[in-house]
Formats: structure tokens, sequence, C-alpha cells
């Protein structure tokens, strides 16, 4: 028996359906773990060969095929050290989530994901076939249990493979970020350790895939229950830790990178949430309209956080209701984080318009029509911008505004990604402040003065909608918990208020249902999570 067993955790960043790329991506971190590590076995996340989720593309039998020769080039490519790899097996008609041990160019065990999840963003039953048995293969000595993500999260696989003779679990993830996931999952793994008496290697993907982001922090917990290694969020990376033949776990000096504010967390998510979806789909950089305001302010920061200042282009879009400090303000912040910033009026393509509709609008009062308008300008020439240059519109909206419908279909929510779509109104200061704290990059006087869509005179948000102290508590509770409107009212909130917050939301599901994909940060976001119906009788 081996002294020890040395175990590499690759927390890879790896492309949905480029199964090629990805056995490249796996080769090379499989060659370093035995090269530069000294690792005798290498564990990857869950589907690494296709990425996650590869959804329907697993409905297609080509793309089964590049599967299938992906692996037959992996063994071809990888020896002298063991791989763990995520994929999905086909056998006997039916798709199984695998994870297979391979060792000197064969496969030698596989397992077959016992628990499917089948709610919030996970949608596995659509494609597999449950497994039902344990997978227990000796590694250097040691009686070792493969598993896939949620197989940990339900009581069962731990105590099956405990009986099973395995003295070290290892277990594959695809596991998307939402805030506070991290301490759920290392309180999961000790309840999991208890039950099954062994230790835990939980490897985790990284990246950013639509709307989800997939933070690592890939773990290690020992058979008494203590976190042994925590990879640091949100970052690639190679990480070793040993097992003795009692089963006992060492990992290097600095292997528990510490835990980060929530707000760290949310700002670290977006960042890279952004430059996933614009580098993973060749965008050479974006363009968003910068207005003045809190919202466009703290967009720009992420997408300069993201992709550098080089490959963001600000435009301001004024028209005659744009105040002098909304001016100044998208200045000095587009000079702050060192962006390319350009001024273009509305105001010749608002009056063409309106000139154009006047016998239409005659007799008829001034209201949101006009003003959407002016939103729908902005939107034609964002994206003529990006079009002409090969890039892609970020917009700007929040959480809030999409939940109640305070934005124009065609206006600002014309884009191809939304980073603030999954965000509050009130994170959004928290994010803003958070980012000054770093740098001051956001002019402190549009963290406080009274947010405004300035598409009307005097115009403030809370002219339409009750203040964002109020409205982002009550969507939280109907939209995240699915709370009725009784249940509200009882947490303290009127009921009018609440009537006209509800009847908001169900309405504009339409508008939602258009919307841009955007970073999910929450348990319950606009899209994957949650889908109602647009025609709908339930009150």
């Amino acid at each position: 028996m081996s002294a020890k067993l040395r175990i590499a955790l690759a927390q890879l960043n790896l492309l949905v359906g480029d199964v090629s790329g990805n056995v490249v991506k796996i080769a090379a971190a499989a060659q370093r773990a035995r090269d530069e590590l000294h690792a005798h076995v290498v564990v990857f996340p869950e589907l690494a060969l296709t990425g996650y989720p590869p959804e329907d593309l697993l409905l297609r039998p080509d793309f089964i095929a590049q599967v299938e020769a992906g692996l037959v080039e992996l063994a071809r490519q990888v020896s002298g050290i063991d791989m763990v790899i995520g994929y999905p097996h086909r056998e006997g008609g039916a798709l199984f989530n695998a994870a297979a041990l391979m060792r000197n160019g064969g496969i030698v065990a596989r397992y077959h994901k016992q628990h499917l999840p089948n709610y919030s963003v996970f949608d596995e039953k659509r494609y597999f076939t449950p497994g039902s048995v344990a997978c227990v293969v000796d590694i250097q000595g040691i009686p070792v249990a493969l598993t896939i993500c949620e197989d940990i999260w339900m009581p069962g696989p731990a105590s099956q493979a405990r009986a099973a003779g395995a003295r070290l679990m290892l277990n594959l993830n695809a596991s998307p970020f939402h805030t506070g996931k991290g301490e759920e999952r290392e309180a999961l793994l000790r309840q999991r350790v208890a039950e099954g008496g062994m230790a835990i290697v939980y490897v985790n993907q990284v990246g950013g895939q639509d709307e989800l982001v997939f933070d690592g922090e890939s773990l290690v917990v020992d058979a008494q229950g203590r976190t042994v290694l925590r990879a640091p969020a949100f970052e690639e990376g190679l990480y070793t830790v040993d097992v003795d033949a009692h089963g006992l776990v060492a990992a290097p000096a600095g292997a528990l990178a510490p835990y980060r504010s929530e707000e760290e967390d949310i700002y670290r998510a977006l960042v890279l949430g952004i430059r996933d979806y614009v580098d993973k789909n060749g965008f050479s950089g974006i363009v968003l309209g910068l207005s003045g305001g809190i919202d466009s302010a703290l967009t720009l920061a992420l997408a300069v956080d993201a992709l550098g200042p080089a490959r963001v282009q600000a435009i301001m879009l004024p028209s005659r209701y744009t105040s002098a400090i909304s001016l100044e303000d998208a200045q000095a912040t587009a000079q702050a984080l060192q962006v390319h910033y350009t001024i273009i009026s509305i105001e010749p393509a608002f009056n063409a318009f309106l000139e154009s509709l006047k016998d239409e609008f005659a007799g008829l009062p001034h209201d949101s029509t006009e003003e959407n308008i002016q939103a729908r300008c902005r939107g034609v020439f964002l994206m003529a911008f990006a079009n002409k240059r090969r890039k892609m519109v970020l917009t700007t909206g929040n959480k809030s505004e999409f939940a109640v419908g305070y934005a124009t279909l065609y206006g600002d929510m014309a884009g191809g990604f939304a980073p603030l779509k999954d965000v509050p109104k009130t994170l959004v200061y928290r994010l803003a402040r958070y980012r000054n704290d770093l740098a001051p990059v956001i002019p402190q006087r549009t963290l406080e003065r009274a947010p405004t869509a300035e598409l009307a005179p005097n115009q403030k948000d809370q002219d339409s909608l009750p203040p964002y102290e109020v409205l982002d508590p009550i969507l939280h509770l109907y939209i995240e918990q699915d709370k009725g409107l009784e249940d509200i009212v009882a947490a303290g909130f009127g009921e009018a208020e609440v009537k006209r917050v509800l009847a908001m939301v169900d309405r504009n599901e339409y508008k939602r249902r258009q919307a841009p994909p955007g970073v999910r940060i929450s348990r319950r976001a606009f899209g994957r999570d949650r889908r109602y119906p647009i025609t709908c009788g339930f009150k």
C-alpha cells in the first residue's frame, strides 16, 4: 500500500458544447497534476467533457458521439495518472450522468448519478436515467467511492458507499452560485461525513454559463467534519490534498481560502458572469448607455473590472429632460474608469418621431408613450453602435425594475446581457459602495440623489413606485419565497401597496420573457428559476 494518496482537485472553467476544447483543457490539467503536483489522481467537475448544463445538446446523437470520441482522445493523451471524469454515458438506450475512473488508457470504473435534481435551475430528469448502486474503486490501496453533486445533498449514497467498503468519497459537482451557498455546502458536507464516516473531496466547476455562475470553491472535509481545503472562489486552479492509509487528510499550508463578504461574493460573480458571457460568445467588447444614474454607473464598473477599459464603450444619450448633474456624473464615472465616452443627443431622433406621429397623437395627452419613445431612441443608437463595432450592448436595469415592469421594451431593455437583472435596487447601492471602497469611481452625488429615469420633467422613480426600501422586501417575499398577499401584509406591509406591487409583477411577465439573460445571484431569479405563464388568470 502506498504511504499516501495525493489527490488533485481540478477547478476548471469549461465551455458548454465544446467537447474538443474541453478535452484539451482537461488533458493539460491532468498532465500538470501529474508532472508538477505529483498527484496520483485528478478529479474533474460534473459533466466536465460537455460543460454544464448542456441542456438539449444531450438529445443529439451527434453530440453524444463527440463525447465518446473525446473520451478516446483523452485516454490517448493522458497516462501515468488516474482521472475521474464527468460525462454523459449512453448504455442500453438510457443516458446517465456519469463519472468514470480512467487509468492507463481505459475506464476501470464507472458511476451513475443516483439523485437527479429537477427544481430551480435544474431539469436533469428531462435527460438522464438515475443510477442505483455505489461505485467503490481502489486508488493507491484506498477504497474510494465516486458520487456526483446531488448525491451528497440527499441522505443515502454516503451510507451506501460506506456499506460497500469505501473509506474516502470523491464528489464531482456543477453547483451554481447564489448568495450564502458556500456556508450551505460546508454544512451539508459535514452531514454527509457524519453519515458515511469518511472524508469527502468536493470538486466544483467555475465560470459563467448564460445566467448561471459557478463559483468553484472546491472543498475537502475530513472524517471529523473539519474543512481542510477550501479553494478560492471564482478562480480556476489545481489544488491538492494527501490521504494516508488510515483516511487521514492533510492539505498544504494556506489551503483554506477565507470567506468573503456578501457584497464581494456578488460583485465577483457579476464580473465573472459578464466576462464569460462576452468572451465565450466571441464579442470584442461591450457598449452601454451611461445615464449618470447608479445602475449604469455600477454596470460600467462591473464591465471594466470584467474586460478592462479598452473593451468598454460608454455612450451618454441626453434628451431635453437630462439634467446637467447627470451629464457631469456620467462623465466623471467614465473618466474615473478610463473608458472611451461619447455624447450623442437623442433630440433630433425624438423630434422626428413626434413629428411623424403628430397627426395620430393630436388631441391626446402626453403620457408614457412619449417617455417610451425616448427610451427606444436610445435603444436604437446603442444597438447600431454595437452592431457597427461588433460589440454587445449591456443593459443596466435591475431586478426591482424588471419585477414591476419599470422598463421599456425595445428601449432600455434592448441588449444582449443584463448584469443587474437579479440585483434589487437596494443591493445596487450596496455594491456601488463596495466598489467605491476598492477605489472611488462612482460619484458620491450619484449614490445620494433620488433615482430618476429622466423621461419627463422633474421625474423620480418614487412617482411611480413605492420607495425601494419598501418595494424590495415585498418583491423578495413574493418572488423568491412565493408568499401570497396575506402573508406579505402580515409581515408588516400595507395591503393596498402590496396589492399594487403584486399586480405590477403579474402583468409584466410578458416583458420579462423578452428580456436578455442576466447573472443569477439569488435563489430565485427571473429566467430558468421562475417560469410563469404570460396569459394567466391566477390572482
